[in-house]
């Protein structure tokens, strides 16, 4: 019964979360694993009905890491650096979690917001406000399903490290709960330091909502618009996997 369960969720024939141990008795699906991934997961769906999926890659027990992506789905570069961890060989000293595509309604639509016009990144219920336009931040806190799915998950995975993967502002936001962190993240990745405030404040975002209710701590990392491929599919998952403490399995001698 927990196999056709898992094989329903997975295919986004049943909304996320219907009891929370339908959750936790999903079994990882085996078939065609890359061979980093430890388990995978649907953790909720969009608006639109698409699955949003999580893999769990490295080693159960580590220091757990969260790594997201595409939360804007007209920033869709740096999910590459998630997919590359994903698709490599196994990963070893950290317990990694990544979810490349946050938003995938925006993805298909290669919009910044979700199918109903909703900013996810203002939608957090933290310093929350009515906001309109281009961040258009929803009728109330938390009132998409990709972001109660996205806090669901952090709540049950609650990482020590959180980093959130933008475009196209080129910087990580060294103005955070873990400055030290944010600085040594800015030069493994080769970033500019900077300061992300939304000009002054930044209502209702993810990582702020996570910094305040979290013992771990969350940071923004922005690429340019344009980043190579090679950067996000080579370069930047070495340099994550080193300023994180953790390595690709070697690979067995043939």
């Amino acid at each position: 019964m927990t196999r056709l369960l898992g094989l329903a969720l997975l295919l986004g024939l049943l909304p996320f979360g219907v009891t929370s141990s339908a959750y936790a008795e999903v079994p990882a699906v085996q078939a065609d694993r890359p061979s980093a991934v430890v388990e995978r997961r649907v953790i909720g769906t969009s608006v639109a009905g698409r699955p949003i999926r999580a893999w769990r890659l490295g080693e159960p027990g580590k220091r757990r890491v969260v790594l997201i992506s595409t939360m804007h789905g007209n920033e869709p570069h740096t999910r590459q650096i998630l997919t590359s961890l994903r698709d490599g060989r196994p990963i070893r000293g950290i317990d990694l979690w990544v979810i490349p595509a946050y938003n995938p309604d925006g993805l298909a639509r290669h919009s910044r917001r979700n199918a109903r016009g909703v900013d996810l990144n203002r939608n957090y219920p933290y310093d929350w406000a009515e906001l309109d336009g281009n961040y258009e931040s929803g009728p109330r806190p938390g009132s998409e399903p990709e972001t109660r799915a996205v806090m669901r998950f952090l709540k049950r995975i609650d990482p020590q490290r959180l980093i959130s993967f933008h475009q196209p502002l080129n910087g990580v936001d060294t103005d955070t709960k873990d400055s030290r962190f944010a600085r040594r993240l800015a030069r493994a990745l080769r970033l500019p330091r900077t300061r992300l405030d939304c000009g002054g404040l930044c209502h209702g975002t993810m990582t702020g909502w996570f910094n305040a209710r979290f013992e771990g701590a969350a940071l923004t990392v922005e690429y340019a618009a344009h980043p190579s491929r090679r950067r996000m599919t080579i370069e930047a998952p070495r340099q994550l996997l080193a300023v994180l403490g953790a390595r690709r399995k070697a690979a067995s001698a043939g």
